[in-house]
This record gives structure tokens, C-alpha cells and sequence, in this order.
């Protein structure tokens, strides 16, 4: 279940606590395959960056009306943001550095990777499912070809990889340059990773005190070791490039929002709320071709059913 109790304005401020990826949790860990993560949303947005940017606000708009935890997260991220001095260098804009800080609140970071894990599964999943597009993409355009060696802690999940093994994590992952963090913890899994597209994103956290690199879901890492500590494992990988399914998705997938703010069809023309295309005032069109009645009936010549 998710905390939403904690949302209290940045001049009054709720008590801290380190960010999901560095929470130390007391049941049985899970043990899962460390793999490509092959139903991840992963896409890189590469030369569609400007066209994206151009769609947000329409799209922004589309999903405060369907994430309502979203909404509310990114109007308090704004509120902290500005209480810090509305810095943004070395980012390129000020809703990189909002998103980098939305990201970093607990009760919003695990579902939005829980859903950024499972958003790849096809296209219509992203469409329909997936409401974070906006951070999505935000925060894959705040990264920086850098390298990194960080560390990531997890203690829900055992994984578990063979060296040689070729692997991502499908998700957006907050290691921290601060080794005895990770180890004070005792967490059951520890990755010594060397990042090279991740973004340190400390300036930007909700817990500027962690020295927080952030590492995309479509790195991929090259296993170097792996040593088993009783029930814990520690696994190093060494970043080779990334992969991605995806491509500007929401621009080429005929998913981009119309003159009303809904989503295209296929062949271009914006969706009503059944799903039908829009006429040119706005209104849902029927099989004929007429507008629909407010509970989805055909309407006749005259604005007949």
C-alpha cells in the first residue's frame, strides 16, 4: 500500500527517510532472475527529443486527468523545487529538474517502476496502461553519457545472474555513489555498477544527502562477478551500451493526443471516450459517420437517435 499520508509542503516538511531502492525491508526476500527485462518500457526518445517536447503539454494535461497520484506528487515536487531556488543547471529545463524530484519521492518511485517494468509488453500496454509517459520521458532526457561506479541496494529481491550473463534492469534504479550506505544495510541484494548513461541527480532529490546516481532501464550491463553471502549476493556489472525495443513511441505509434487532447486512432484521427473518432467540433462520430448522443448513440441528420 501505498504512503500518501506524507505530502506536507517543503517549509514544513514530513520526516525523511532514504529513497525505496536504500529501504531495508524485513520479509522474505524474493529471488528473481536478473535478465534483459524484455517487457520494460524502455525507450531512449533518440531524434524525437524536440518533438516530444513540443507534445508534453498536451500530453501532461491528458495525464493529470488519469494519474491522480501524479498530479498531486508534481505539484508538491514544484512547491519543493522553488523553496530550493528553482535551480536547473546542469539540466536543460525546469520540469527535468521537477521530474528528477518527483522521482525521488517514495510513494510515487515504486509504481511508477513497477509500471515502467511491465509498460514493454506491447504497444497497446504503454497506451493504455501507462500513465507516467510525461516522467518517462523527462527523466530519459535529463541523462548524460557519464560515468559512474555506484552501488545499488535491494533487499525485496534476491536476483540472481551468472557471470557473463548480458542484462538491464527495466526500470529506473537510484544507486548512490556512497558505498557504506549500501553496506550499513545489509541489504540481501548489493550491484557495484559502472554506469555511463546514468545522471547524478542529488541537486535535484527529495534526499539531497544521498548522493543519488539515477540508471536508465535501457542500460545494458555485462556481468563481471558474483559473490553469494549466505542468504545476500553481491553482483558487479560493468555497462556495454544500451538496447531498446522502442523508439519514440507516443509519436510514431500512432499514440499522440489530438487537438482535444485525446489520443489518436490509427489512421490520425483523435478518439472519443468509446473509443470512436472525433468529428470536427470535438464530438465522438458514429459508424455513419454522424455524431454521437450522450450515452453513445448514433445521432441521425437532424441530432436525431
Amino acid at each position: 500500500m501505498l504512503d500518501l499520508g506524507c505530502l506536507g509542503p517543503p517549509w514544513h516538511p514530513c520526516p525523511l527517510s532514504p529513497p525505496i531502492s536504500l529501504t531495508s525491508f524485513t520479509s522474505k526476500p524474493t529471488v528473481k532472475p536478473l535478465d534483459m527485462a524484455l517487457d520494460s518500457f524502455d525507450d531512449q526518445y533518440q531524434n524525437c527529443s524536440h518533438a516530444m517536447k513540443a507534445a508534453l503539454p498536451a500530453l501532461n494535461r491528458f495525464e493529470f486527468q488519469n494519474n491522480s497520484l501524479f498530479t498531486e506528487v508534481w505539484s508538491q515536487a514544484v512547491s519543493m523545487w522553488r523553496f530550493r531556488g528553482s535551480p536547473v543547471s546542469p539540466l536543460s529545463s525546469s520540469d527535468q529538474a521537477t521530474a528528477l524530484m518527483v522521482y525521488t519521492m517514495i510513494f510515487l518511485s515504486e509504481q511508477f517502476n513497477n509500471e515502467v517494468s511491465v509498460a514493454g509488453r506491447s504497444p497497446q500496454e504503454y497506451r493504455d496502461n501507462f500513465h507516467f509517459k510525461t516522467l518517462h520521458f523527462l527523466l530519459t532526457d535529463a541523462l548524460e553519457e557519464e560515468c559512474h561506479c555506484v552501488f545499488w541496494g535491494v533487499d525485496k529481491y534476491k536476483f540472481e545472474a551468472n557471470v557473463g550473463d548480458i542484462v538491464r534492469f527495466g526500470q529506473f534504479a537510484s544507486s548512490t555513489l556512497c558505498e557504506d550506505t549500501i553496506h550499513d544495510l545489509r541489504t540481501t541484494t548489493v550491484f557495484k555498477v559502472i554506469t555511463c548513461h546514468g545522471v547524478d541527480i542529488r541537486e535535484f532529490s527529495r534526499y539531497p544527502s544521498v548522493e543519488e546516481v539515477l540508471i536508465p532501464p535501457f542500460e545494458m550491463f555485462n556481468v563481471t562477478k558474483v559473490m553469494e553471502k549466505g542468504t545476500s549476493v553481491e553482483i558487479h556489472l560493468d555497462s556495454i551500451g544500451t538496447y531498446s525495443k522502442y523508439n519514440c513511441e507516443w509519436l510514431t505509434g500512432g499514440d499522440s493526443l489530438g487537438p482535444w487532447g485525446h489520443p489518436l486512432g490509427p489512421w490520425g484521427h483523435p478518439l472519443g471516450p468509446w473509443g470512436h473518432p472525433l468529428g470536427p467540433w470535438g464530438h465522438p462520430l458514429g459508424p455513419w459517420g454522424h455524431p454521437l448522443g450522450p450515452w453513445g448513440h448514433a445521432l441521425g441528420p437532424w441530432g436525431h437517435t
